[in-house]
């Protein structure tokens, strides 16, 4: 039996109850605890540093783009020494190259910041921890998963360097400009490059989905029921879910775009003619790339939201000292987001040529996909209302996304409707729409989650007064970013777009592309006091109590620094839900799901049923009591 099987053995019995008194640490050498580890929480903390590598090349890529809208007339040649031949000689950004920046930030922070870095950091790191397990389902999987990602890291690395640039035909790589190489630089090496990056990525997402679902469904320790479980699993889990359905129409999509440029296939090609010479392509169809991309594009907003809505849903439960309101119906929206996230993809394709009544299909179940969300939003603010709120860095994010997921998704009923969308699609009120309510939300889930779990992580604190900077500063910019583009939108302002100084209608947004780019500068320059917040801090930060925020899920029942395996004794008991917060009667303000119930006995009836059985007391007992 290899030592994997035996790994997974391990996990299993342990996860039914067999305890065992050794601590379960696997003694190796630094490649093998660090490099090529099993242990799910380095490998979480891996692909937390990678992803926060690709968060800095992403946003930095758009402040150079934002530089060239909010000051076209600017001459860059400071940015000579980092871009190269891509600052001409007039010292003026090179138009291929702005629309490479643009299509390279789409692909980086969708995939590899807010999939990969989100999910595959949180997802790894939580799931065992929080379910009672020793590890994931399988070890040798999980750091295939990683690996996978990291392999497809350094092929869309590479592609910023080639001669040609890298891919330019936008995130989204709609044919015929992706599947001709001839179309510009950017459709040549480049967008071969970006396709097997992405192969590589799909490989690593479906081995880490596939991962997570095996383990919540098998691995939960002895009690740790569907109805036990934290909220932030059952996100993790049903992301997992969406994930491995879509993901593999992407890379069949992917997969025959390579055929297209490579071998001759018209899947997505016909009628077309390059300098009046018409190609040999017959028969395909450009459109029918389009189903297949936003067959996972759509999912693929949730893929990136739920764990950001899950981590918010712990993080705000916790600090604000109350149950979450409303458990189950925060379940049920889950679960009504994931279905409903597969049948709404086409409202991206209204204005390409879709029958009207097949428009106003998606349009209904579009706008039917706001009431889940809506459950979300004002669960959050229900479980906020009249607690005894704690505002450390990690809540105020929470509370951030709470906000920008309001605000967000109002538009985003705008866009819903097809007569309103097709006025508004490709203006920047699009972006300023899915910026706030998938982007910016998802990154300020990531921000609390690391706020929050960083003592878990490293064992030390990290500084709450760097934090609430860090915070301000963040949020103003990003509203401050994005607002003004929903005015952009209306007026009919393009995306994409180089320069809008040859169009006059456009000359009077010069002052508001300006302060969008200061703003977004400003935005980029603010992540670096979580930068060094974050690495001064794991190594100089405070030594972190082993329950700093007085949570009841299990992850803070193991020793500060666990090692491989988690607990060194046996796998803990669940004997209760993780939100009994203040309830009344209890010794603490907190009971943690391995508590039983012989040691809170005054405090075992239903939330709503203790209070009312309290305010059924007479004032003369309840005031002695309170006493």
């Amino acid at each position: 039996m290899s030592t994997v099987d035996i790994d997974i053995k391990q996990a299993t019995d342990d996860s039914h109850g067999g305890g065992h008194d050794e601590h379960h640490e696997h003694h190796g050498n630094f490649w093998t605890n660090y490099i090529f580890s099993y242990d799910h929480k380095v490998i979480g903390k891996q692909f937390l540093l990678t992803g926060m590598f690709w968060a800095l090349i992403g946003v930095a890529m758009s402040v150079v783009f934002r530089l060239q809208l909010g000051f076209p007339d600017a001459n860059l040649e400071f940015l000579r020494p980092l871009l190269g031949g891509w600052i001409d000689s007039a010292g003026k950004l090179d138009p291929n190259f702005y629309l490479a920046l643009v299509t390279m930030h789409g692909t980086i922070m969708v995939f590899f910041v807010l999939t990969a870095g989100l999910s595959g950091t949180f997802s790894n790191y939580l799931i065992p921890l929080q379910i009672g397990a020793r590890d994931m389902a399988s070890g040798f999987m999980n750091m295939l998963s990683y690996w996978f990602f990291f392999l497809s890291s350094v092929v869309m690395f590479a592609s910023l360097f080639i001669q040609t640039g890298p891919a330019s035909g936008g995130w989204v790589i709609y044919p015929p400009l992706n599947a001709l190489e001839q179309a510009s630089p950017g459709s040549g090496l480049g967008m071969t490059l970006w396709l097997v990056s992405m192969a590589l990525f799909i490989v690593s997402t479906l081995l880490g989905g596939i991962n997570y679902i095996a383990t919540v469904i098998n691995l939960r320790t002895e009690g740790m029921s569907f109805t036990r479980l934290p909220l932030t699993i059952w996100a993790f889990f049903i992301t997992a879910v969406i994930g491995l359905l879509s993901f593999p129409v992407l890379f069949s999509a992917a997969l025959l775009l390579i055929f297209d440029r490579s071998f001759g296939t018209s899947f997505f090609l016909s009628e077309i003619y390059i300098g009046g010479e018409a190609l040999s392509n017959v028969g395909g169809s450009a459109v029918l790339f389009q189903h297949l991309f936003w067959f996972l594009g759509h999912p693929e907003v949730y893929i990136v939201l739920l764990p950001a809505l899950g981590i918010t849903s712990e993080i705000v439960a916790t600090n604000s000292r109350k149950p979450i309101f409303g458990y189950r119906a925060m379940i049920g929206s889950i679960l009504g987001i994931a279905v409903l996230s597969f049948v709404v993809w086409a409202h991206h394709m209204f204005v390409s040529g879709m029958n009207p009544f097949l428009g106003s299909v998606f349009m209904f179940l579009t706008l039917i996909i706001a009431v889940p969300s809506a459950v979300k939003a004002f669960n959050y603010i229900t479980t906020l209302w009249r607690g005894n709120l704690v505002f450390t860095p990690a809540m105020l994010f929470s509370i951030g996304l709470v906000s920008l997921f309001i605000v967000g998704g109002l538009t985003g009923i705008h866009l819903a409707n097809a007569a309103i969308d097709i006025q508004l699609h490709d203006t920047y009120f699009v972006v300023a729409h899915f910026h706030l309510v998938m982007g910016a939300s998802a990154f300020f889930g990531m921000l609390a989650g690391i706020y929050h779990w960083f003592p878990k992580m490293f064992g030390r604190m990290m500084n709450d007064k760097l934090g609430y900077v860090h915070f301000w500063l963040t949020f103003a910019g990003v509203y401050l970013i994005f607002f003004p583009m929903h005015f952009l939108g209306i007026a009919a302002f393009p995306r994409r777009y180089y320069s809008f100084t040859s169009f006059e209608p456009f000359g009077k947004f010069t002052d508001l592309n300006m302060l969008i780019s200061v703003a977004a500068i400003l935005t980029f320059a603010a992540q670096f006091i979580f930068i060094f917040n974050f690495f001064y801090s794991m190594f100089r930060g405070k030594i972190a109590p082993a329950n700093p925020w007085k949570s009841n899920t299990l992850e803070w029942t193991t020793p500060r620094n666990p090692g491989h395996g988690n607990w060194p004794g046996p796998l803990p008991k669940v004997y209760r839900w993780p939100y009994d917060y203040s309830k009344p009667g209890a010794k603490d303000d907190f009971i943690p799901q391995n508590v039983p119930y012989s040691e809170t006995k005054e405090s075992n009836l239903p939330y709503e049923e203790e209070l009312a059985k309290l305010e059924k007391e007479p004032k003369s007992n309840a005031t002695k009591r309170d006493a």
